[in-house]
């Protein structure tokens, strides 16, 4: 009897491994939806270092979760929240413009994939750290990701045998490669590749694509765009590096902040300039500290930090305070899922504690104290790609 009996255990022990996924986490109905999905999501946070909770948001495959990918989504900013991938690109909900009710978007990724979302760095949407400090760079952050994503692997261990895929957007150009760097490295993951899109890997190119850009969808005029070449490059427009020619040169400085002020701020959709501008955000959103980091981030790092560009950026902050007339950036308005993530009853179906920080698309704590190290990712491209990863993709688009 007692054979049975410790065979049972060993059994019931190995049940509990394979099927371990947190009850205390999972969303058993989600506010919003006429009627919930008939598979299983989860929401809670994951262990990073130090104090730092990371909130992650797991919906399983609607398709099959024990053979479908693991695909792990983080958005960019940096100081962006990644459940914006989740609730307005690729996620299986859209929320309606009264911020309450919720349908099911046709074309959701996790038809045939395990999606996770992660909130990162600490200080973004709902992820924390117990003793507030929001400082951090690229390779502490990938730190954080890593050490959290080997947290959710004790959470869910049954997933640790499914192909595994990092991908992201925007400042994930940065966030994906370091990150997979590190996965790289641990023989447990079964890490198949990464892919990114629109995503930010090179300042230089970014910078100079952004302006090439301008030129040829006719926001920089030939006037402006034949002094820029002459006070930059010489007179040469065969293939002008304005990035590189800038650092010394105010006169091309000077050049260079006009054309940036006419490509942000010419009222246009930048990220797809055909299409409408989504909505007018409330007064006041102009130029509050999310707006800035979509500039920031929007142009890279170099020509922002520029004297003549802060001087241009500030004095046409002043002017569009006077004079109420100004630009949504983004073209985006997320004022639904705003309302949406902050209501109680949302908040209490994904387990979020009361102390934690009210939701927001964007942390200006995380993004006006991060630190950038890494200008270029090409070597972490190339470290992946001597690996033999099986698939990488990277869409500038």
């Amino acid at each position: 009897m007692d054979v049975y009996v410790a065979t049972f255990c060993i059994f019931l022990s190995l049940v509990t491994q394979v099927i371990a996924a947190p009850i205390e986490d999972e969303i058993t109905a989600l506010p919003g939806l006429n009627k919930q999905p008939y598979w299983k999501q989860y929401s809670g946070f994951l262990n990073a270092t130090g104090t730092k909770m990371l909130h992650y948001w797991f919906l399983e495959s609607a398709n099959n979760p024990q053979t479908d990918p693991l695909v792990l989504w983080m958005n960019g900013g940096p100081g962006c929240s990644s459940d914006l991938g989740l609730l307005s690109e690729h996620g299986p909900f859209v929320i309606s413009s009264d911020g309450m009710t919720v349908t099911y978007n046709n074309y959701s990724w996790n038809k045939v994939a395990n999606m996770l979302y992660l909130e990162a760095p600490a200080g973004v949407g709902f992820s924390y750290a117990f003793d507030k400090n929001y400082t951090t760079d690229d390779d502490l952050t990938s730190l954080d990701n890593y050490a959290a994503l080997k947290n959710f692997f004790i959470k869910f261990p049954e997933f640790l045998s499914n192909d595994f895929y990092i991908t992201g957007e925007s400042y994930g150009g940065i966030y994906v490669p370091t990150l997979s760097s590190r996965v790289l490295d641990d023989q447990a993951i079964n890490f198949k590749g990464f892919a990114v899109g629109n995503g930010l890997s090179d300042d230089e190119l970014n910078d100079d694509s952004l302006l090439y850009f301008g030129y040829y969808h006719g926001l920089v005029g030939e006037s402006l765009w034949n002094q820029m070449i002459q006070t930059c490059c010489a007179g040469n427009s065969t293939r002008c590096t304005f990035y590189r020619n800038s650092l010394n040169n105010t006169s091309c400085q000077q050049q260079l902040s006009k054309a940036f002020s006419l490509i942000s701020y010419s009222g246009l959709n930048e990220y797809n300039l055909y299409a409408e501008c989504q909505g007018q955000p409330s007064e006041g959103f102009f130029f509050n500290q999310k707006t800035q980091m979509f500039y920031h981030s929007l142009f890279g790092w170099k020509f922002t930090k520029e004297p003549q560009m802060q001087k241009k950026m500030k004095a046409l902050k002043e002017l569009m305070k006077v004079t109420k007339v100004g630009v949504t950036p983004p073209c985006l308005n997320y004022d639904n899922i705003i309302k949406y993530m902050n209501s109680s009853e949302v908040r209490r179906a994904l387990h979020i504690p009361d102390s934690v920080q009210a939701w927001d698309v964007c942390s200006g704590d995380v993004h006006n104290t991060y630190q950038t190290l890494y200008h270029n990712v090409t070597d972490q491209y190339l470290r992946i790609l001597n690996a033999k990863v099986t698939d990488i993709c990277t869409i500038p688009v």
